[in-house]
């Protein structure tokens, strides 16, 4: 992938003049060429153009994979914003504080998805952090005239409705109502770009830069406060173009992508890597095993990138053998460790040439990759060796770089390492240090050949079906409840999904609560992967003598119990 363009607006550029009529996006019965999904986010540049955004602005995407969210984010790149990728399941209050911190000039938002009404949602989250305000504040009064689709979030100039099938239409308001509150249908936002020129538009696309922010993706800390990544157009494509060199994507591959666009692994893994080769993309909208089965075969999927969950229930399906799923070439996973029987079943029983693991995070997105030709036991057990120009060093806890073998924390530096914590440099400053070493909080080892094996995790975050999960968050919304005196939550094991959350609970002197509480209490405040499977009510939590929780005690009891329960 030499001399790959430097931004998105370039790299959308040149596939539509390179693939042209090549197929593009597969979305149900949509089918974009790449000469149509350019035009198409053209046509959305110069909407958002109309309606006042400029260069710089944030734009942000509250959308499940489906066409229009490429749309929506490569309009938005050519507009010469940054993007802000929302995820699917966040609560109101979740998408209410990324919001506010972005301070999002624009939000593409769902009309409904699985049940949800996201703009509702967001109002009701808005309305109850405002409350004491309208106590005192006569201009925050019930009846006074709100700012915005969303009172409380004054930056927000529009909300756009987006239906997730065709010939949906927003449900609740009138367009005249929705309108007045700063809400537009899909279809209004596209005839406003007849008030924007095209030339204005390929300039503005040809005016943003590589060193310009391309996206802010937000990720959990230590501290329980999300971060929000602030990466370049020229990382962006760099990783892409790396992803897609180690998997020798071309423009005979179709790509099915199950990870949501919105995630690292969706996005710039995703349909970044197919624009760079010119694949086809076929978005999920959900993960369903069934649907999966038969457009791999419809479609000729070759590419199929997902934690081992999705090739365990592809093994495990009771029609698998009455469908053609030989089209099949490339498998790329990871997020939770990847059994040998495993491997060698989807070799010999899914007929896939190369099977490759990977390592990445929200501030480095590709950083190690396994090579064509890895055996199942480095598959298994290592996450590769390094891409994209990374180097990668193992420390001690003092600095003092490690044999192989053994364990430290794993830092990384190279070009991709993300810019910075939005308006945050002080955990910029701790997460990159003077000579440009990105400290993981990831414990691993490499072994004599460079490649990296992942052993656990300085931060105590846990995967829940390809998700990270961060306990200080969980924990900052149960000591929420005040019925809580103190609690920790750990990850513990689970057949299906890797890992799932369980806390533990401490209820104040007199105080009472049932687990069906604190799960409720979450699920209002998190979204539904964050959310504990389990709650163990104890009289104290372990801690060491400088107060510390001792997570390791809890993760060792998280995991007997498991293995009782599997017994019995």
């Amino acid at each position: 992938m030499t001399n790959s363009p430097q931004t998105v607006c370039a790299l959308l550029e040149q596939s539509s003049k390179r693939y042209g009529d090549h197929l593009a996006v597969i979305d149900g019965t949509l089918r974009l060429s790449y000469a149509e999904l350019a035009a198409q986010a053209r046509t959305m540049a110069r909407a958002l153009m109309a309606t006042g955004v400029q260069p710089g602005d944030r734009v942000a995407v509250w959308l499940p994979n489906t066409a229009h969210w490429l749309i929506a984010a490569l309009g938005a790149h050519n507009a010469g914003a940054s993007l802000v990728p929302m995820n699917t399941r966040y609560t109101g209050y979740e998408a209410l504080d990324v919001l506010q911190r972005t301070g999002a000039r624009v939000l593409f938002l769902s009309d409904r998805f699985l049940g949800a009404d996201y703009l509702a949602a967001l109002r009701e989250a808005a309305a109850a952090q405002t409350e004491p305000a309208q106590r005192t504040d006569p201009a925050q009064q019930p009846g006074a005239a709100a700012s915005g689709p969303v009172q409380g979030l004054p930056q927000l100039a529009l909300a756009i409705r987006v239906p997730l099938a065709s010939g949906d239409q927003p449900q609740g308001s009138s367009a005249a109502q929705e309108a007045a509150q700063g809400v537009a249908s899909w279809e209004h936002m596209l005839a406003l770009a007849c008030e924007t020129s095209e030339q204005a538009a390929l300039d503005r696309a040809a005016d943003v830069r590589a060193d310009d922010v391309a996206d802010i993706i937000f990720t959990s800390g230590t501290t329980g406060v999300p971060k929000g990544a602030v990466s370049a157009h020229r990382q962006t494509v760099a990783v892409a173009a790396a992803w897609a060199d180690r998997a020798k994507v071309t423009d005979r591959d179709v790509y099915m992508i199950i990870a949501p666009f919105f995630h690292t692994f969706g996005y710039k893994a995703g349909w970044v890597v197919a624009l760079l080769a010119g694949a086809t993309i076929v978005p999920q909208l959900t993960f369903d095993i069934d649907r999966v089965v038969d457009q791999i075969e419809q479609e000729r999927v070759t590419i199929l990138p997902g934690p081992p969950t999705i090739f365990s229930d592809l093994l495990a399906h009771a029609e698998r053998d009455k469908h053609d799923l030989s089209s099949l070439r490339l498998a790329v996973t990871g997020a939770a460790m990847v059994p040998v029987p495993l491997v060698e079943r989807m070799w010999d029983e899914l007929t896939f040439e190369t099977i490759l693991t990977a390592y990445g995070l929200t501030e480095a997105v590709v950083v190690t990759m396994c090579l064509p030709g890895d055996d199942a036991q480095t598959i298994s057990a290592t996450s590769g060796c390094a891409a994209a120009g990374f180097e990668i060093r193992i420390v001690a806890a003092d600095g003092q770089e490690k044999e192989p073998g053994d364990d430290g924390e794993i830092l990384l530096r190279g070009p991709n390492v993300m810019v910075g914590y939005l308006d945050d440099p002080q955990a910029t400053r701790a997460a990159i240090d003077p000579d440009g070493w990105l400290h993981t909080g990831d414990i691993g080892h490499l072994d004599k050949r460079g490649y990296l094996t992942i052993t656990d995790r300085l931060k105590d975050m846990f995967t829940v079906g390809g998700f990270n999960v961060y306990p200080a968050e969980v924990e900052n919304v149960i000591m929420g409840l005040k019925s809580v005196a103190d609690c920790a939550v750990v990850g513990m094991p689970d057949e299906r999904l890797g890992e799932v959350g369980l806390a533990y609970v401490v209820t104040g002197p007199g105080q009472s609560l049932s687990e069906q509480d604190v799960i409720a209490h979450c699920r209002q405040r998190l979204a539904n992967f964050k959310v504990p499977r389990e709650v163990a009510f104890v009289s104290k939590l372990p801690r060491n003598a400088g107060g510390k929780v001792l997570k390791r005690d809890l993760r060792e009891r998280a995991r007997h119990a498991h293995q009782a329960g599997s017994s019995s």
